[in-house]
C-alpha cells in the first residue's frame, strides 16, 4: 500500500512545497507522506512581526533550531528570547504556546514535528508562494479565527485568542 522508497531524498535550495501561513513563510522539506507519518520537517522565514499566535498541539512533539535571527517565545510556563544557534523543544501534552519576531530581520528556523500532522496543516491553511517570499499576513478578525480553529482542530491543533499569553 504505502511505498516508502529507501534511497536518499535531496531538494535543492528552493525545491519543495512553499507556503505563506499567516505571513510566514513555510517550505516543507519532509512531509509526512514521505515519512509514513512519522516525522514532517520544515523550513521557515519569520518576517518582522510574524510567528504564530497561541496554540497547542497535545499530540505533537515539536522542535525548533535557529539558523539566523532570533525569535521571543512565549508558552503558559515563561518567555524567553532565542536567538542564532538555539534550539527549542515543545513536548507532547498540549503546551499552549507561541513566537514572534520582534527584530528587523528574518528569523530562520528549522522545525521538526514528531509525528507528522502539523504540515498538512500548513497546506490546508497557507497559499502557495515562492521560496523565500511573503504574502502579506492576512486580518485576523473573530470570523477567520474561529475558522482557523476549526481547520486546526482537523489536524490536533488548539488555537487560542492572540492575547491569549499575554
Amino acid at each position: 500500500m504505502e511505498n516508502h522508497e529507501k534511497h536518499p531524498l535531496y531538494l535543492g535550495p528552493i525545491d519543495g512545497k512553499t507556503v505563506s501561513v499567516i505571513g510566514d513563510t513555510y517550505r516543507i522539506l519532509v512531509s509526512g507522506e514521505d515519512t509514513a507519518g512519522t516525522f514532517a520537517t520544515i523550513d521557515m522565514l519569520i518576517p518582522p512581526g510574524g510567528g504564530p499566535g497561541p496554540h497547542a498541539h497535545a499530540a505533537f512533539e515539536e522542535t525548533f533550531y535557529v539558523i539566523d535571527g532570533e525569535i521571543e517565545v512565549k508558552s503558559e510556563f515563561g518567555d524567553f528570547v532565542a536567538g542564532k544557534g538555539s534550539f527549542i523543544r515543545i513536548p507532547k501534552g498540549g503546551v499552549v504556546h507561541c513566537f514572534k519576531n520582534k527584530t528587523q530581520q528574518i528569523a530562520h528556523l528549522l522545525c521538526t514535528v514528531v509525528p507528522a500532522g502539523l504540515d498538512t496543516l500548513f497546506e490546508e491553511i497557507g497559499q502557495p508562494v515562492a521560496a523565500g517570499h511573503f504574502l502579506p499576513p492576512p486580518p485576523l478578525d473573530a470570523a477567520s479565527i474561529r475558522n482557523l480553529q476549526a481547520v486546526a482542530e482537523k489536524h490536533g491543533q488548539q488555537v487560542f485568542p492572540p492575547n491569549y499569553l499575554g
